[in-house]
């Protein structure tokens, strides 16, 4: 059962990344969120897909109740967890009504969260960390099942208040405008509709298996005396720099790690995980980089060779860009010089990923971080080729494969 859990959600992780480009990395945690029982805050512009990329994943959970709300500065907490029950009022009783709100759903987002009104602000902290109701007529708390709010907001909270809902969100991940020119082009092609009679692939798992996988397997993937010398020390390094987080952030971590491992089919924490820490460790935007330039260090030697190799791809990938952004008399030429040396530096990138892929697969070890690089760097070969050297697309051979 959960080998099949594990590759649906993979599967539906992967095909919602294909959906929305340059929102992978978002696909994943988000996914990664939800299994480790945490919270998950995207911020951004307006226009970015932070919406439609939700609803997309969180679809994905069969039999899960969806609730979402846009909140202001005067939504008040009855619309959020329920309002006052008019006809049972009229009889001279005082009840809310909480079907179909934030107090009965497993997945929740919450757009624009740190709009959340101060008569609301005290609920939602509640809400987002003990999963619990207070009912305005007063009385016992009210349990609520929910197993994840994915949060949204186009901007950080400026003042103390919004900073407790702020601290309540784990995992953290700004999203931004489209970067690549070809991710561009494929977001215009896709505005014509095109049909071709078969429906896009659509996994989906059944809340049942998520909460077994959630309350029993997740929380069961052991902790290595290794893993917590290297939190010890990474936790001593970003303290150095002035970057701190709290107790309570870091225990939560570890559950987000143990969701990482056992989504890759490990019964146990690896060094290599910590790069999800990336999205967890950071305070504010401006030291995101910083955070992500001392966890690479923490990394097992494979993952920190693909890390690095990726940088790579991505280096070559943004001269691809600006040599095609250059207009002029030779430019062509330029282009085609230029294409030819990046096309054997690529393809030797491209056979280094790949037999650190095989040696993955032979040692019997996850591949799935090894496959995505190699699919990344297949993909900019692919465009190098193409609009550089000018091969038909259907032409391109595998990056580093028979050279």
């Amino acid at each position: 059962m959960a080998s099949t859990l594990r590759g649906d959600l993979n599967a539906a992780i992967e095909e919602v990344a294909a959906l929305y480009h340059e929102r992978d990395v978002e696909s994943r945690m988000i996914m990664t969120g939800i299994l480790a029982g945490q919270h998950t805050l995207l911020l951004g512009p307006p226009g970015t897909g932070k919406s439609a990329i939700v609803r997309e994943i969180t679809s994905r959970i069969t039999s899960a109740r969806y609730w979402e709300i846009l909140l202001s500065k005067f939504t008040a907490p009855s619309a959020i967890f329920g309002p006052v029950d008019v006809a049972a009022l009229a009889q001279g009783t005082y009840r809310q009504v909480f079907d179909g709100h934030a107090t009965t759903c497993e997945i929740a987002f919450v757009d624009e969260i740190f709009k959340c009104s101060s008569a609301a602000l005290n609920s939602m902290l509640s809400y987002l960390n003990e999963r619990v109701y207070h009912p305005e007529a007063g009385g016992a708390p009210i349990a609520c099942p929910l197993v994840s709010a994915v949060c949204a907001s186009n901007e950080l909270g400026e003042d103390e208040a919004t900073a407790a809902l702020y601290d309540r969100l784990l995992i953290r991940m700004e999203v931004d405008y489209l970067a690549k020119p070809d991710s561009f082009d494929r977001l215009l092609r896709s505005a014509v509709t095109r049909t071709n009679g078969t429906a896009p692939s659509r996994t989906t798992v059944e809340l049942a298996d998520l909460q077994i996988a959630i309350t029993t397997e997740v929380p069961a993937v052991e902790l290595p005396g290794s893993v917590i010398s290297a939190l010890r020390d990474l936790r001593a390094d970003l303290r150095q720099r002035e970057i701190i987080s709290s107790d309570r952030r870091w225990k939560q971590a570890v559950r987000v790690l143990q969701a990482a491992a056992w989504l890759e089919g490990r019964d146990h924490i690896s060094v290599d995980d910590l790069a999800v820490l990336t999205h967890v460790l950071w305070d504010v935007p401006t030291t995101k980089a910083t955070v992500a330039k001392v966890i690479r260090n923490y990394l097992g030697s494979d993952e920190r060779r693909i890390a690095d190799m990726t940088d790579e791809v991505d280096r070559i990938a943004a001269e691809l860009d600006k040599m095609l952004a250059v207009d002029g008399p030779g430019r062509d030429d330029r282009l085609q010089d230029w294409g030819v040396r990046a096309n054997l530096e690529l393809s030797k990138i491209g056979r280094r990923l790949r037999r650190a892929l095989d040696d993955a697969r032979q040692a019997g070890r996850p591949t799935s971080s090894y496959q995505r690089a190699v699919d990344h760097a297949q993909h900019v070969y692919t465009r190098l080729l193409s609009e550089a050297l000018g091969v038909d697309e259907k032409a391109v051979p595998a990056v580093g494969g028979g050279h």
